[in-house]
């Protein structure tokens, strides 16, 4: 977390440091899932983990720990593959990072109609002015959630864009999979 301002939710912090992470790997990676645990839960319950993790002791950080999933199968929509998961109650929340490519709102009334979505894919591909970003969501079992996007162009740390509701539709589908 070292580019992570302390001054930030726990939530924030934890988002952060999945983008961190996610852009140590560099671009052009699949998604990755994370669940998340509350930090003294695992100290406390998982005291091996927690110092494989760096977690033991007094200075140990606060807030969430992102511990990441096995890898989402490749060829399966990410929509049926969040579909398909259930959490232990130990996990509080859970992130997502994922890369796309998107357009600027002044592109998005050029849209063809009546595209398939591959045919969409391949049109938004080839404009002028796309941009790739990585967007990294995480949402609490409360409800809680939290979003950072990365343009792949103004790839630093100081350029990480963060809010509650950049990518709406993602954080409802994290959520879901919480549903009973």
């Amino acid at each position: 977390m070292s580019n992570t301002p302390m001054a930030a939710s726990p939530l924030t912090r934890a988002v952060l440091e999945i983008d961190e992470y996610a852009s140590g790997l560099g671009w052009d990676q699949p998604a990755r899932l994370f669940a998340l645990v509350e930090t003294a839960r695992l100290r406390a319950q998982e005291p091996a983990l927690a110092s494989q993790l760096g977690l033991e002791g007094a200075q140990a950080p606060s807030g969430f720990t992102p511990i990441e999933q096995d890898e989402i199968p490749a060829g399966k929509p990410l929509d049926e593959f969040l579909g398909t998961i259930a959490w232990p109650d130990a996990v509080v929340g859970c992130a997502l990072t994922v890369e796309r490519l998107m357009l600027p709102p002044s592109a998005e009334a050029s849209v063809p109609q009546g595209l398939s979505e591959g045919k969409l894919a391949k049109w938004v591909a080839e404009h002028p002015d796309r941009q790739e970003v990585r967007m990294t969501v995480a949402v609490l079992r409360d409800g809680t959630r939290e979003s950072a996007l990365r343009l792949r162009e103004k790839d630093s740390p100081t350029e990480v864009l963060t809010g509650r509701d950049l990518v709406p539709g993602l954080a409802e589908a994290l959520s879901a999979t919480f549903a009973d």
